[in-house]
């Protein structure tokens, strides 16, 4: 496999405080990564950083070889990267299947990203049966629950043309373990027969453990470990981040 995703150097700093430290960083193609550290070590930092929320004060982030840490949100999304955020960022007074068409309709205004209103409404429709919301299309995004919402914003994301790497900050945090179990699955089936790359923030280690053949762990900003989650679990480094020593 070759890498889809390569951070190199990557700083960011608020004020006085260092979120992000020369974080290196390297995700293969079709790969499901967790990330994963204790509060504060930069992990949410590193995904706004991707997804071009934040801009970094240095280093580089490419995606497929082309860097895109100049880039704006809309186009690091263009070339097909999604993302969740922890606290929902829906369209509250819209739809379910309105939220999810939103990506593609606004890719039709985009030369060469045309498809047909048909096969557009067609896959919205597949990813709500997917995420078990295809009975919840005609109600407002702000009527589900903290759990609905979030398989919601999985399913928007996909919604992308093209989707290659998908980013979710702890998309775990607060589900329903029912909901947790459509998540997963439907992280699964992106990844097998989509072939999605996928990096996951989370702390519910026991759920990314069945997903993340691969870890990488943060502290202080920087990448300190880094393999299976029985690799790293021993590392002295990570115990002393973890208990503080």
């Amino acid at each position: 496999m070759t890498a889809l995703l390569e951070i190199r150097g990557l700083a960011k700093r608020f004020g006085g405080v260092i979120a992000v430290a020369g974080l290196d960083l390297s995700v293969e193609a079709g790969e499901v990564r967790g990330l994963i550290g204790p509060n504060g070590s930069g992990k949410t930092t590193t995904i706004n950083l991707i997804s071009a929320l934040y801009r970094p004060d240095r280093g580089e982030i490419r995606l497929a070889g082309e860097r895109i840490e100049r880039l704006r949100p809309h186009e690091v999304a263009a070339r097909g990267v999604a993302r969740t955020f922890q606290i929902s960022k829906l369209f509250a007074n819209m739809t379910v299947l309105e939220n999810v068409l939103v990506p593609a309709l606004a890719e039709l205004d985009r030369a060469g990203a045309r498809r047909a209103p048909a096969h557009i409404h067609e896959r919205a429709r597949r990813l709500l049966d997917l995420v078990l919301l295809d009975g919840h299309r005609h109600a407002l995004a702000k009527e589900l629950s903290g759990g609905q919402s979030m398989l919601l914003q999985i399913a928007r994301g996909l919604m992308l043309q093209s989707v290659r790497l998908f980013l979710m900050d702890e998309p775990f945090a607060g589900v329903h373990p029912t909901i947790k179990d459509t998540i997963m699955q439907t992280i699964l089936t992106a990844n097998r027969e989509e072939g999605v790359t996928f990096l996951i923030v989370s702390h519910e280690m026991a759920t990314l453990r069945r997903l993340a053949a691969r870890v990488s762990v943060m502290h202080e900003g920087r990448l300190i470990a880094e393999g299976s989650f029985e690799t790293v679990a021993n590392q002295p480094v990570v115990l002393e981040a973890y208990l503080g020593g």
